[in-house]
């Protein structure tokens, strides 16, 4: 018997607000003493400069860029985020919005993570040379005005090690690894990170992103993770981040699920419907989200 096939949709709360709008209540964080191991420290700031992927991050409670400052409020210490993702934009833009995007802000932190577009725009791309003399000089430029730099390896285009862009790619990012030894930056090597964290078992579909570059929930955690973890944190550190994420109650992860009923299932499903007056989709979405709830055990957020 032919199967049937529907799509059920399920929607938690899809957030659009960024980290500054929202109003909703965080979990509490742990109070203590801020960590002598953790180079930032309380009431600095980060700039965080980069292209699309960044942008998201700052936009969304669950990017990239807003479970760093909120893991660091995990841990005890509490900073001002200045985002400054643009989509699209490559090394030399960066380079000549640096004064007015970073600088002008008299941030104690910039994170500067860049390098996709610059591969993946192809022609309109930046060659390698040009990528490190652009690259060297926001550098230089955040450091002669006294910002601490951090530099983020680039990180997938596509999520196959192996493609055409990830293999030029490659020279890119060892070059920001020199460079941050050489000019003494943190590294965050986000790149060796998410690509160590796919499962070869399910190579044909996206693990880490949406549409093989911009971040899914795992991929900003693993982002953020790495950022944490390049500003010192240690694991028992990382843990309590983690766990001060799952139980932020503004961070939404949208679901689509798609499954395959025999004929006496469906005909099941739709007379439960029919008794109710509903759609089968809005039912099955209903099921779906019931048993979602059953993987994590609901949380209370307290006030800070």
């Amino acid at each position: 018997m032919k199967l049937i096939s529907f799509l059920t949709a399920l929607s938690l709360s899809a957030a659009s607000t960024s980290f500054a709008q929202t109003n909703q209540t965080s979990p509490a964080p742990i109070v203590v003493a801020t960590p002598e191991n953790v180079a930032i420290k309380n009431s600095e700031s980060i700039a965080f400069l980069g292209d699309s992927i960044t942008r998201n991050g700052a936009a969304m409670p669950g990017g990239y860029v807003c479970l760093v400052i909120s893991g660091l409020k995990a841990n005890g210490v509490s900073v001002t985020p200045y985002p400054a993702g643009i989509g699209g934009h490559k090394s030399n833009q960066m380079l000549e919005r640096l004064e007015k995007d970073v600088l002008s802000k008299k941030p104690t932190w910039m994170t500067l993570s860049c390098g996709v577009n610059d591969v993946w725009q192809g022609d309109n791309g930046i060659p390698l040379d040009q990528y490190q003399v652009n690259m060297t000089a926001i550098v230089d430029q955040a450091q002669a005005a006294g910002v601490k730099v951090m530099i983020l390896t680039p990180t997938m285009i596509g999520e196959q090690p192996a493609n055409p862009n990830n293999v030029k790619l490659v020279a890119y990012i060892d070059c920001l690894r020199q460079l941050a030894k050489d000019k003494h930056c943190l590294l965050a090597d986000l790149s060796a990170d998410m690509f160590a964290a796919l499962n070869p078992e399910f190579k044909d579909r996206n693990q880490l992103t949406v549409d093989g570059v911009h971040m899914n929930p795992a991929g900003d955690q693993i982002m953020a993770t790495g950022v944490l973890r390049a500003f010192g944190m240690n694991e028992i550190q990382l843990q309590k981040a983690r766990a001060f994420w799952i139980a932020m109650p503004e961070i939404a992860c949208k679901v689509e699920a798609k499954g395959d009923l025999t004929f006496g299932q469906y005909q099941q499903l739709r007379e439960m419907a029919t008794k109710q007056n509903r759609s089968i989709e809005d039912l099955a979405s209903e099921q779906l989200t019931k048993a979602l709830q059953t993987l994590v055990p609901p949380q209370t957020a307290a006030k800070p």
